[in-house]
């Protein structure tokens, strides 16, 4: 039962469940930008380092699978080197599902620069055929594109979102008739090998003194092609300096997928970014969203 709450809706159930799990007292610090519902909250655990937990409403019958599925991603891409931070215990009571991670003492990327973009662009390399959990962004992403609508969706609320989206407004739908039209004929991809972060942007992204030390925010990481994070992070350099690596990005694009592939992804980078703020009523961003959704297929057209 909840006991009560902390800081501004953190359950104290989570608490004693992760101290439980845990075996350590669970101190709360202070609240941390970003995360789901309740928010990220730093915490100190007694006797250890200090640690994030997440903790957010069930929603789902399969919640805590898809957190230990995570977890096991992050064991196994930590050991190829991977900068993410450890995952430290998963869990849930009756009303919430949590997990609780390493806390890395750096800041999110304020700014992209061109030696963040390859040192991200390297530690990309290390998810190169490390698909371990049948959770497919590769297949998803040709459904998103092509607007099909068979197969198991992972994410079925994005998915109808999506569809709706010609419906805002003339602007949009013209830019979401122009992609359909470019993937209306690329076929299925086939079963590829990598492990896909899924959410490979700057603000997930903690650097220190100029290096990258960690790579954040992983709870939605499965398999498919590393392209997909390549192809994200290409979507946040659209302006100077970045010119150059963002050509360096579309190169190693097009060498994993094809120009076909690259398609599929620049088409589901373009839905996703319009659904986001349409959703949230972010209407001021939706226009700067379709300008660079049309340069981005501008320039994937001009390698073809």
């Amino acid at each position: 039962m909840n006991q009560g709450t902390h800081l501004e809706g953190l359950p104290t159930d989570v608490l004693a469940d992760v101290a439980g799990v845990v075996g350590a007292e669970v101190t709360l610090l202070s609240r941390l930008p970003g995360g789901f519902d309740v928010g990220a909250v730093r915490v100190q655990l007694a006797g250890r380092a200090d640690a994030v937990l997440k903790a957010w409403p069930r929603a789902r019958p399969n919640q805590l699978d898809e957190s230990l599925r995570t977890q096991r991603i992050v064991e196994r891409m930590r050991g190829r080197g991977y900068p993410t931070p450890a995952w430290l215990g998963v869990g849930a009571t009756a009303t919430h599902i949590w997990h609780l991670i390493d806390f890395v003492d750096a800041a999110p990327v304020p700014e992209l620069t061109p030696s963040l973009v390859e040192q991200l662009m390297e530690i990309n390399e290390l998810q190169a055929g490390q698909a371990s959990e049948p959770y497919d962004h590769w297949s998803y992403a040709w459904r998103l594109a092509t607007g099909q609508e068979f197969g198991q969706d992972l994410a079925p609320s994005l998915s109808r979102a999506v569809a709706a989206l010609s419906g805002y407004s003339a602007v949009v739908s013209a830019l979401v008739e122009r992609l359909r039209l470019m993937c209306a004929d690329v076929s299925p991809p086939r079963a590829a090998p990598d492990m896909v972060h899924a959410d490979f942007k700057p603000d997930n992204v903690l650097v220190r003194d100029g290096a990258v030390v960690a790579v954040v925010d992983i709870g939605n990481a499965g398999s498919g092609t590393r392209a997909t994070d390549l192809t994200t992070l290409q979507w946040h350099t659209f302006q100077d300096p970045l010119d150059g690596v963002r050509r360096r990005l579309s190169t190693r694009i097009l060498d994993l997928v094809g120009w076909e592939g690259a398609a599929v992804l620049v088409a589901t980078q373009i839905l996703v970014q319009l659904e986001w703020p349409i959703r949230h009523g972010d209407h001021d961003v939706v226009p700067g969203v379709v300008e660079r959704g049309h340069r981005a297929l501008d320039e994937l057209n001009t390698l073809r």
